[in-house]
């Protein structure tokens, strides 16, 4: 059995462009049933920490496996990881092929699952935050040749951002914006990567009132910002909606809309009109794809 840790799995993961068709692939999966996930299940170990396992099968494909991920708020004061995870990727036969740190693996995941998703609306993309997966989400609208702009509140993380992309995603038409309300107006397909849980991140209900009537709107942060009362504007999905059930009166509260089918069937099926809410909380599935393709390179 093999261990690949994260500096391995920078230089072993998909490309972004690979990495987006393997998460269109595991999207529809899910949406037809060929693959299976479970909601996850949460255990609390202290106080505002949690850890998640996602567990997946993919049976045509030979993919079994678990996705463990510890949220430790303690952490920050000992100067260690806040988030830690591994992924464990099963054989056929029940026995442990590899594990893989988790890191660089979630966050080309979410990013890449953002992509697919992508196919439903052709618009520019404007992403509010300007963390790990705002650089994340960069590689990969560089790579589907899609312009971006990303709203910060803060100037200085801004021009961080500037810089880094410059360096490593050179190609990327990017704009910032530090005015939150110019960000949000007329936006077409809005990514929100703000702290969960925050309960003053949510538009108001003049921002609420200039986004596009059509846009599309994938929620990073659960419902942060794409809170109850701008989801029940929306027709909403979500990648794995029995996941998302199971999760919604925890995550995202009692109120918020449930969805009324996954990501994966608009993938095949064409987006409906009018204003659209993607919720892809983060099955194991696509985990276990992405480490699967990483373990065969090794091989």
């Amino acid at each position: 059995m093999q261990h690949l840790d994260d500096d391995r799995m920078r230089d072993l993961l998909p490309s972004p462009a690979e990495a987006v068709e393997l998460m269109r692939q595991s999207l529809r999966a899910l949406a037809t049933g060929e693959a299976s996930v479970a909601p996850k299940s949460h255990v609390v170990h202290e106080e505002g920490g949690f850890a998640n396992a996602m567990p997946a099968a993919w049976p045509a494909r030979d993919l079994l496996g678990l996705k463990w991920v510890a949220v430790t708020p303690s952490n920050a004061d000992r100067g260690r990881p806040v988030i830690d995870g591994r992924v464990l990727l099963s054989a056929p036969d029940g026995s442990t092929r590899a594990t893989l740190a988790a890191a660089e693996l979630t966050a080309l995941r979410t990013a890449e699952v953002t992509g697919a998703s992508l196919d439903l609306d052709p618009r520019p993309v404007t992403f509010l935050g300007t963390g790990v997966q705002a650089r994340s989400h960069a590689r990969v609208l560089e790579a589907l040749g899609r312009p971006l702009t990303v709203w910060g509140r803060r100037a200085a993380a801004l021009e961080e951002l500037r810089t880094w992309c410059a360096v490593h995603t050179p190609e990327l038409e990017l704009r910032t914006e530090s005015d939150r309300a110019r960000a949000l107006d007329g936006a077409g397909v809005l990514v929100s990567g703000l702290p969960i849980g925050r309960t003053d991140t949510a538009p108001t209900p003049g921002e609420r009132e200039a986004l596009a009537p059509s846009a599309t709107l994938l929620p990073l942060d659960y419902a942060s910002v794409v809170d109850a009362a701008t989801a029940s504007t929306a027709t909403l999905v979500a990648d794995d909606p029995e996941q998302f059930e199971a999760l919604r009166p925890r995550k995202l509260g009692a109120d918020y809309p449930r969805a009324t089918a996954a990501t994966g069937d608009l993938l095949r099926q064409g987006r409906p009109e009018g204003r659209l809410v993607v919720q892809n909380l983060g099955s194991g599935l696509g985990d276990l794809v992405l480490a699967d393709a990483a373990v065969r390179r090794v091989a």
